[in-house]
């Protein structure tokens, strides 16, 4: 009679695209289409349990024996279907070890010159009272970096702030320190900026673009949306002036893409408008978008509804999205290429970010923090650039967060993308970094289903895009 076979549900979710029934495979998220037979069998064995021979027999009619054997082996293999034998542990790995470090990001200055209203840094200050990086705390964390972690081929260094180049005599001195550095150790560097655009001249974009910088412009859209939020310690709306500025940039930066972040707060979900202006109008080379919905000021926040929109609103740039790509264009909407890139490579992800495992964030002090959401927190730091990682701690906090026993994403379909959300938002909004975020998991379920099924149309229709626009997407 043989074993009993019986579908492994957590291991297996269906995406239709009109007639097709594509299988992810959430353990290596995976994707496949599956054919005719292979949906038989899911069928056959989601209404009753049975043997393999008993499958053969009820199949028998439609399939060849060998064929449907065949299959069932594949499935068994995948661990779509059980035959009893014990499944492969969720995560090979149940503790983090060991972190291998390959990017610091330097807080350069607590000071901003913008008091934008939603800002989530807690250690913001006035420009007047910025606290300055000095270049010995700088200094100490690259070496920190190379000490952890000597055997990573490229290291990245992020410069972040308040506004970073309020600071930029260090960012200087850094650049010229690291490049030296590195390359006598054999090694490469990549610098990486989120400037709100306000302090650039001709003079400062040359020498980024000459230092190719990987730059991001904080900026929020059209000008009446901009100038809801982010505005000048006085008050006033800074869109005209980071107009100027931005128009500046991307007409004289050409050694790497440059990129749009927009911050969704309450009242604004109109994603296509803000894309449309900053991708069409402006020329950003991307556009990425972060709702807001555990921000410290409540009232920033968008309300459970706004996130709907904000998703739905998504998913309506996703299919603009979709048509250019059959076109073979890419619109630059950066949450959507993430995603189908993390499809399209397969990533498993047992950790929600490089948070901890592959980055820390430096503040002013010397202090080594979760990342850059954390420094000026309360939680406490993991170190210092002058003594080291405290290795034990962080691999603690790191291994609690793997650990999804008891959790609801133990059984989750997109538990190895999501991997329980942002941890910043975790603990801003249960005071808990290691609590997923549960607040918006039917969204995030939703909108990986529709990544899926872009994606399949993609690989379906016009696949040349892929190659051209999603893997090359790493090479520098």
């Amino acid at each position: 009679m043989g074993a009993i076979l019986n579908l492994v549900e957590r291991n297996l979710h269906e995406v239709r695209v009109d007639e097709a029934r594509m299988l992810f495979h959430i353990p290596s998220s995976s994707l496949f289409a599956s054919d005719a037979l292979t949906g038989e069998i899911i069928d056959a064995l989601r209404r009753e349990s049975c043997s393999s021979d008993a499958l053969v027999q009820r199949l028998a009619a439609r399939f060849d024996g060998a064929e449907i054997n065949e299959t069932l082996r594949e499935l068994i293999a995948l661990e779509l279907v059980s035959d009893g034998s014990p499944l492969s542990p969720e995560t090979a790995l149940k503790r983090v070890e060991r972190t291998a470090l390959n990017t610091v990001v330097l807080n350069v200055n607590t000071g901003c010159n913008l008091s934008c209203t939603y800002c989530y840094k807690e250690d913001l200050d006035k420009p007047s009272a910025g606290k300055r990086m000095d270049v010995e705390t700088a200094v100490a964390s690259v070496e920190m970096l190379l000490r952890e972690s000597p055997d990573e081929p490229v290291y990245t260094v992020v410069f972040f702030g308040g506004e970073p180049l309020s600071n930029r005599k260090l960012i200087e001195y850094m650049v010229d320190y690291c490049e030296r550095r590195f390359a006598e150790a054999g090694k490469r560097v990549e610098f990486v900026m989120t400037t709100n655009a306000t302090l650039l001249t001709e003079e400062i974009v040359d020498y980024l673009n000459a230092h190719r910088f990987g730059l991001s412009v904080s900026i929020d859209g059209p000008k009446t949306v901009h100038d809801r939020n982010r505005i000048t310690v006085g008050g006033q709306g800074t869109y005209d002036v980071v107009r100027r500025k931005a128009d500046m940039l991307l007409s004289r930066y050409d050694s790497r893409p440059v990129g749009a972040r927009v911050t969704l707060t309450k009242g604004v979900t109109d994603i296509e408008t803000i894309w449309n202006h900053l991708f069409n109008e402006m020329g950003f080379a991307e556009v990425g978008f972060a709702p807001v919905t555990s921000g410290d000021i409540s009232a920033y926040n968008l309300s459970g509804e706004e996130l709907i929109e904000v998703f739905a609103n998504m998913k309506a740039l996703g299919r603009r999205y979709l048509e250019a790509a059959l076109e073979h264009r890419n619109i630059g909407f950066s949450n959507l290429h993430q995603l189908l890139t993390d499809i399209h490579e397969g990533h498993k992800k047992a950790l929600p970010c490089g948070a901890g495992l592959k980055m820390l964030a430096v503040d002013h002090k010397g202090e080594l923090n979760l990342c850059h959401r954390f420094t000026g927190s309360s939680l406490p730091t993991f170190g210092n650039v002058h003594s080291g990682v405290k290795q034990v701690e962080l691999n603690d906090f790191l291994s609690q967060r793997l650990d999804r026993t008891n959790t609801g994403c133990d059984s989750c379909r997109i538990r190895n993308l999501c991997s329980g959300g942002c941890y910043h938002e975790s603990y801003a909004r249960y005071g808990d970094p290691t609590h997923p975020t549960y607040h918006y998991c039917e969204l995030m379920r939703d909108w990986v289903d529709f990544g899926i099924e872009v994606y399949s149309r993609i690989m379906a229709e016009n696949p040349a895009f892929i190659s051209r626009y999603i893997t090359a997407r790493k090479v520098h």
